[in-house]
């Protein structure tokens, strides 16, 4: 405990003032006194309880006083506690959603298990901003950048094959990607690109697009999704829906060369497990950076002495009142 204004305690010096007259005018009987032809009704058994408590309810105004110097001198108490800040960092997915990420080499599908293990990674990164871009033939944005977890949760729910023009545009998904942080402040800025395919479609090519994220200091993490050989499809027939094996082409050069271009790094995903796995690597990669601050939480006391003042003046006139009476002056 310490006093805000330590200074206002020389008031304690009135105090000791009070007590010395108190008792200078006990020692030289300078008290009030009333004349009586005896003193007969006075002698009786408990007379030294009675002599000793007159003494109480100036004992209690002291107490009261001393009290209220202390309260208007302010005591408080002061606590450390650590502050956590993060420096988060802006990540966008940018996922493929042609309508070859409906094959179904991943469960339920490789769409449907992108969607699963990136809201789990978007659970994970509460300190960060994450958008979304989504592309096909062409790309636009799902979401841009956001602290908002179960938006972002619910528009990722949202992204269906088809919705847009079919084709494999990578350029123009990491373009739109990096559009979205260019002009971020933040320390790190990150595009996960999700694909797998090869690029065939899109005004702009995959390699300028990996410059311009080089420009801005985007780092990118390609994942190339999809089995090796041939991976079952669903095909439209006349006769309904039917499965049918596909080759899996994936250009894991370009995606290599991409990561390179950005400081990043290329993954292969052949299943649901390796691309969770994948999905954890990044996110051990990418840690954001943790801020300690200590600073002191201070609690007010005075309130308690003021109670002890109101107490002791409450219990001091009770007893004026009706157990130590005293002889006006």
């Amino acid at each position: 405990m310490f006093f805000e204004y330590p200074h206002l305690l020389w008031l304690l010096l009135l105090v000791a003032v009070v007590i010395a007259i108190y008792i200078f005018r006990e020692l030289k009987g300078l008290k009030p006194y009333l004349i009586v032809s005896s003193i007969t009704p006075w002698q009786y058994k408990g007379g030294y309880v009675k002599r000793v408590l007159r003494h109480i309810p100036f004992v209690l105004r002291v107490i009261a006083l001393t009290a209220i110097v202390f309260a208007i001198a302010r005591p408080r108490s002061a606590t450390d506690f650590e502050r956590v800040d993060t420096e988060g960092i802006d990540i966008v997915l940018a996922m493929d959603v042609s309508t070859s990420m409906l094959a179904r080499d991943f469960k339920p599908d490789r769409i449907g298990a992108a969607k699963d293990i990136a809201i789990r990674f978007i659970s994970e990164r509460p300190s960060d901003r994450i958008g979304i871009v989504v592309f096909a033939g062409e790309s636009y944005t799902q979401s841009p950048l956001t602290t908002d977890r179960a938006t972002l949760i619910n528009l990722m729910k949202e992204i269906e094959c088809g919705i847009i023009e079919d084709g494999t545009a990578i350029g123009n998904g990491l373009a739109t990607a990096v559009a979205r942080l260019k002009d971020s402040q933040a320390k790190s800025r990150v595009v996960i690109l999700l694909t797998d395919g090869v690029n065939n479609s899109g005004e702009i090519s995959p390699a300028m697009a990996a410059e311009i994220a080089k420009t801005y200091g985007v780092r990118v993490y390609t994942i190339g999704v999809g089995a090796e050989g041939t991976a079952p499809y669903p095909v439209m027939t006349p006769y309904g829906v039917d499965i049918q094996d596909v080759e899996v082409q994936i250009d894991e050069a370009l995606l290599e060369d991409i990561a390179l271009e950005t400081d990043g790094k290329y993954f292969r995903a052949t299943d649901n497990s390796k691309l969770l796995e994948i999905y954890g690597e990044i996110n051990k990669m990418e840690r954001s950076k943790t801020i300690v601050d200590s600073f002191p939480i201070y609690k007010e006391l005075f309130m308690y002495f003021g109670l002890v003042a109101l107490l002791a003046f409450a219990v001091e006139m009770l007893l004026r009142a009706f157990v130590v009476k005293q002889i006006p002056d």
